[in-house]
């Protein structure tokens, strides 16, 4: 009897145990699989689809879903089993309010991704990303459709100042950090937008075309140390084909590279309108998101009725269920439920957008040490189109209202996506902040509308300083790289009139600067965020010594680069595909340079100090994991931060020109740092396509220690044995 009531109470118990998904001592994968076997088939099937939770996509008088935030997306959860509806909001660069749709909400803007690339500072984009996924979830959303490392293969590439230049390793490892900083407030992060989304021009019928090595060797590349990096929860796929597939129903990129070779655990969410069929599930996506975007609610009634016919097997509605809980539960999402009405430290978030800012804008040009500006100068002129306002801001899904009086100017265009972007700006108006580092001054300001006035009141001042503006839009490529507006022309006769010319770039990628020989300082401001004002006048007077490096190559024009002078596509209209084909294959940018033997307005890399830097003794060892390490001094007057760079400059096969890491030093004057890098066998490697496999050939290279890709200072070389890695 006794033996009964014992096997009784175990059993007993057995039954009043925490089901396993609700385990957190047991991995993410087992919690999931035990989840989905949880789910019924109608579960499952609402949790592959959802819904763009905006006032526009609904019928007059129909309400959000109870639980919706208005925002970017809406999946609903499975309350019965604890699983959390998914609140979806954009993006990399702040917690966006499309149309002010959550009226009066307002969030931490933060600098472009060119300028967060720009301080060649993981550390500082983690930073960045966790405070924007921190206001996230007080916001309540719990995905944050941050992380895109597409790389910049055309300079008037429209999102080009969402990421983070041309270079897969600086792209990779700010992405994964990005990455890995949103998701360490337990919200799902994305990586996007996988992959050769490169372009902007007629996004949803361009097919990038590219063969397989060097698409490993680059985009890719860029895409996997992302990956292993930041451990995404989930992958947003791209609107464009690639060699004749659409990005969202690519098999061989999705079940092939991604699922396959890189054994990715979590989802494939697409991007916004981006799925054209049902059987996309067949390819590799696992959940359609906004599915008013698309033509059809594909992952809807068409799945449901896909599965139950069998043409979509249920093992694939399985996988899908079981990625999508698996990115929620190894996110953290699923055991911390986000809710609205949090707490913001918004003095404190400033800081950090204003510390990016501060890093990452970059001193193109120097000539006898105009800057920092003296405060002693008597009469300042000031010139540039809202600089009274405030600072330049892109346009599109990333865009953030950092303040209820930011200005804006509606975009002129005729197209659906013209009637919601503007172009704004962030209200830290630069012309203030100048005016209060020097107060004893007579500062004027002109906005540089009328080219003729600009330069009569130039003639006037002691000093100028002239803002250059280049806004750069989702959904629109530049069609060229001058500044628009005639602003080339008013620099120049600006520069003409007063030797005495400051230029500040506030663009959205690489412009041409037919001006430059004629003024003796330019700073690239990007796009500087919520207290770019402020951040723009420390670095003028000196209250900050610039430290930014170049994440992407300024040509000298278009005809340098392998782009052609008209965009792919340009005079095409919807609907008609057409290819945009690589023929540089991986040597983007400046290794295009390199390849070519041009020499570029200004190199990847580059960027001017207050203080001067020194590099000493560097040494090269092999091994399976080879390393570089070198001394760096600051032989200077001042504090001041570098960032030494290694490249592989010679392989067995002759010149190359890659770079194989780099490192952030912050020095006082005197100050020497012994730095150590690992460097990845992927970037010493070509991909072999019929080996399927990354092939390191045997014998010496040649790695250099530089401060720009142009500028080698020490070289070292050593002997490696040839081996295979595989993908």
């Amino acid at each position: 009897m006794r033996k009964l009531t014992l096997l009784g109470l175990l059993l007993s118990g057995a039954a009043h145990a925490a089901p396993v998904w609700q385990d957190r001592a047991k991995s993410p994968a087992v919690r999931a699989a035990a989840l989905e076997q949880a789910l019924t088939t109608d579960e499952k099937l609402s949790l592959v689809h959802g819904i763009w939770p905006v006032p526009w996509t609904r019928a007059p008088g129909e309400a959000l879903p109870a639980g919706a935030v208005p925002g970017a997306g809406y999946v609903p959860g499975v309350p019965r089993l604890g699983i959390p509806a998914l609140t979806e909001t954009d993006a990399s660069l702040g917690v966006s309010n499309p149309s002010n749709v959550r009226a009066g909400d307002f969030a931490t803007a933060l600098p472009s991704g060119l300028a967060m690339a720009s301080t060649f500072d993981p550390d500082s984009a983690y930073r960045a990303d966790a405070m924007i996924a921190g206001e996230a979830r007080a916001k309540g959303f719990n995905v944050l459709l941050t992380g895109g490392v597409n790389l910049a293969r055309d300079p008037r590439n429209g999102r080009n100042f969402e990421y983070y230049g041309e270079d897969p390793l600086l792209s990779g490892l700010m992405g994964g950090a990005a990455i890995r900083g949103a998701q360490s407030q337990h919200v799902i992060a994305t990586v996007k937008h996988f992959a050769l989304n490169d372009s902007e021009t007629n996004r949803n019928f361009s097919n990038s075309v590219i063969a397989e090595a060097p698409m490993r060797e680059s985009d890719l590349l860029a895409f996997e140390i992302a990956i292993e990096q930041g451990h995404p929860a989930s992958v947003m796929c791209g609107y464009n084909l690639v060699n004749g597939a659409y990005d969202c129903g690519n098999a061989p990129l999705l079940d092939g590279v991604l699922k396959g070779d890189w054994q990715y655990p979590g989802f494939v969410m697409s991007d916004w309108g981006a799925v054209k069929a049902t059987d996309f599930a067949l390819d590799g996506l696992d959940q359609q998101s906004a599915e008013e975007t698309d033509k059809q609610r594909w992952f809807g009634a068409p799945l449901a009725e896909a599965v139950r016919t069998g043409h979509v097997p249920d093992a694939r509605l399985s996988d899908m269920v079981r990625r999508i809980l698996y990115g929620q539960i190894a996110s953290g999402a699923f055991d911390a439920p986000v809710a609205p009405g949090g707490t913001i430290d918004y003095a404190a978030d400033a800081a950090v957008s204003r510390q990016v800012a501060t890093a990452g804008m970059v001193l193109l040009k120097n000539d006898h040490a105009i800057l920092p500006l003296a405060r002693s100068a008597r009469t300042i002129l000031v010139i540039g189109d809202y600089v009274e306002k405030g600072v330049m801001s892109g346009g599109g899904s990333s865009n953030v209202i950092g303040k209820p009086d930011q200005p804006a100017a509606p975009m002129s265009g005729e197209t659906l996506f013209a009637q919601y972007v503007k172009e704004q700006y962030h209200p830290s108006p630069p012309l203030a902040a100048i005016r209060a580092r020097a107060p004893q001054a007579h500062v004027l300001f002109d906005n540089g509308r009328n080219a003729a006035e600009a330069a009569r009141k130039a003639k006037l001042a002691d000093l100028v300083i002239v803002f250059g503006n280049q806004w750069m839009t989702e959904d629109s490529d530049a069609p060229n790289i001058d500044l628009p507006r005639g602003q080339d022309a008013m620099i120049a006769g600006v520069a003409a009139a007063n030797p005495h010319t400051v230029v500040v770039l506030q663009t959205g990628g690489p412009v041409a600067m037919p001006w430059l020989d004629h003024v003796p300082a330019v700073l690239e401001a990007w796009y500087s965020g919520q207290q770019g004002g402020e951040a723009i006048a420390d670095i003028l007077f000196g209250d900050a010594n610039p430290s930014g490096r170049l994440p992407i190559t300024f040509p000298r024009s278009i005809a340098q680069t392998p782009r052609p002078p008209v965009l792919d596509g340009a005079d095409l209209p919807d609907g008609v595909q057409f290819d945009v084909r690589y023929p540089e294959g991986a040597d983007i940018g400046y290794r295009w340079f390199a390849k070519t033997g041009q020499t570029p307005l200004f190199a990847f890399g580059h960027g001017l100090s207050y203080t001067r830097f020194r590099y000493a003794d560097l040494v090269v060892r092999g091994g399976k994991t080879p390393t570089a390490s070198f001394t760096v001094t600051n032989v200077g007057d001042r504090a001041g931060a570098d960032v030494p760079q290694l490249y592989l400059t010679r392989a067995p096969g002759g010149p190359a020109r890659r770079l194989l890491g780099f490192r952030r030093v912050m020095l006082a004057p005197g100050a020497s740092q012994r730095v150590q890098l690992p460097l990845d066998a992927r970037l010493l490697s070509r991909f072999d396509p019929a080996a399927h496999a990354w092939s390191l050939d045997g014998g010496t290279y040649r790695i250099s220690l530089s401060q720009a890709s142009d500028a080698d200072q020490i070289d070292a070389d050593v002997r490696l044995a040839a081996r295979r890695q595989a993908p």
